[in-house]
């Protein structure tokens, strides 16, 4: 008989239990954060329309949605597609519940998207997100801006992750800095560009300018336009400098140093980098726009990113639905963890305590004893193995904390010890 391949096909991750439990615990971790900061859990379906999808997907993402084939025709056979990101079924969700909702609605998602790109290394094709988003009702105050990344940097920062920067930008800068020099028409494939001046070379992103034909003086302004960074007070020397008079432009720095400023009140300051490189290559965001990286690991990318969309929701409802919201993508950070060592190698553990039952008689008592534990919250394994008892701690040592040793002698007088495999200590309970 012919031996099926049992490995996960390309771009899926699969994990050992021990990594597992890590993976679960640095997740558990983000969601606590999420609640503190007042984000109410939702879960969206996996599968949805494929016009809810397309609608805005836009760009490369279009190209990667996995679309569902069913086997047989029913009545509800619209076409559908696997969920790419959290923001479109929101948006969705939104439009579909909004009597039911209180305003600003404030959510937070965790689960797998799925995404048809090349896998490569730290790359998936199916991923978990953790997103949280401000959804507000014909308006929401730029505050929640920064509510978002406050409650981005916080859960990143419970991960003991080094040296974290959010670099920020607010999309109508760029867009009113192109309407000045009249290339607005051209701004879908200028914003491209940008998005991807950091993954070729600088000449390659000249090259690229050029060859849209707007001349060798706007070519020169979006180049310089593209290398401003830096601290605030130095970015808008920066601006000023540029000589730009556009009103998309002066609300796009204003609503810019709003949110940064209140990111420093949030002690915030150090993590925090203006980049005009920073554009986000999703069409349906308006204004802040933001990506995390680790400064000293700059190489993997972004770890985090968001930003705020005027009315996403558009499509489905003619109430208009502004939002902000971002993700962390907690499949390919913990990668990259691991990857540059930053995981802890030692095998977390989710059980809390193995009973090992000395013989088969001991059955019973050890049934009874794990009832008792569970009742109180403990995680126990009980080891029901015919070998030998050596062989049952070995087996203990790998999946527990802590192991019981059941015999005749415990039973009796009721007195149990409690070995702590770490450490070796053994204790009486």
């Amino acid at each position: 008989m012919k031996k099926l391949n049992t490995s996960p096909i390309s771009g899926m991750q699969e994990l050992l239990p021990s990594e597992q439990a890590i993976f679960d615990n640095f997740k558990r971790k983000i969601e606590e954060v999420y609640h503190r900061f007042g984000f109410l859990r939702i879960e969206t379906p996996l599968i949805d329309r494929s016009e809810i999808l397309f609608a805005k997907a836009g760009g490369e993402t279009e190209k990667q949605i996995y679309k569902v084939v069913k086997t047989e025709e029913t009545a509800d056979s619209a076409d559908q597609a696997l969920r790419f990101d959290h923001t479109v079924p929101l948006a969705r969700y939104v439009a579909e519940h909004e009597n039911e909702l209180q305003f600003p609605f404030r959510v937070s998602q965790v689960g797998r998207n799925y995404r048809g790109e090349r896998a490569q290394k730290g790359r998936f094709r199916e991923f978990y997100q953790l997103d949280i988003d401000v959804v507000g009702r014909n308006s929401l105050p730029i505050e929640y801006d920064a509510e978002v990344i406050s409650a981005l940097v916080s859960a990143l920062e419970e991960l003991k992750l080094p040296n974290i920067l959010v670099r920020i930008s607010n999309r109508k800068i760029l867009s009113g800095f192109l309407e000045a020099l009249n290339l607005n028409h051209l701004s879908g494939e200028i914003f491209s560009i940008i998005d991807h001046a950091e993954k070729v070379p600088e000449e390659k992103t000249r090259e690229k300018l050029v060859g849209l034909n707007i001349g060798d003086e706007n070519v020169v302004k979006i180049t310089t336009f593209i290398g401003i960074c830096g601290s605030l007070e130095g970015v808008q020397e920066k601006f000023t400098e540029l000589g730009i008079e556009n009103e998309k432009f002066s609300e796009g720095i204003e609503e810019l140093k709003k949110v940064v400023e209140l990111l420093k009140l949030q002690g915030f300051d150090k993590q925090v980098s203006v980049d005009m490189k920073i554009v986000r290559g999703l069409d349906y965001y308006t204004g802040t726009v933001f990506e995390t990286v680790l400064s000293e690991h700059r190489e993997i990318g972004s770890i985090c990113s968001g930003g705020r969309y005027e009315n996403l929701a558009g499509l489905y409802t003619d109430q208009i639905l502004p939002g902000v919201g971002g993700s962390i993508g907690l499949t390919r950070l913990f990668f990259l963890m691991r990857e540059l060592g930053l995981v802890e190698e030692n095998a977390e553990k989710s059980v809390e305590i193995a009973i090992i039952p000395f013989s088969e008689e001991h059955f019973n008592y050890c049934f009874e004893l794990a009832k008792k534990f569970r009742e109180k919250g403990k995680s126990v394994d009980l080891v029901f193995v015919d070998k030998k008892l050596s062989d049952k701690m070995k087996y203990a040592s790998k999946v527990a904390r802590f192991g019981i040793v059941i015999g005749d002698n415990e039973i009796k007088t009721g007195k149990l010890s409690i070995k702590n495999f770490e450490t070796g200590e053994q204790a009486e309970l």
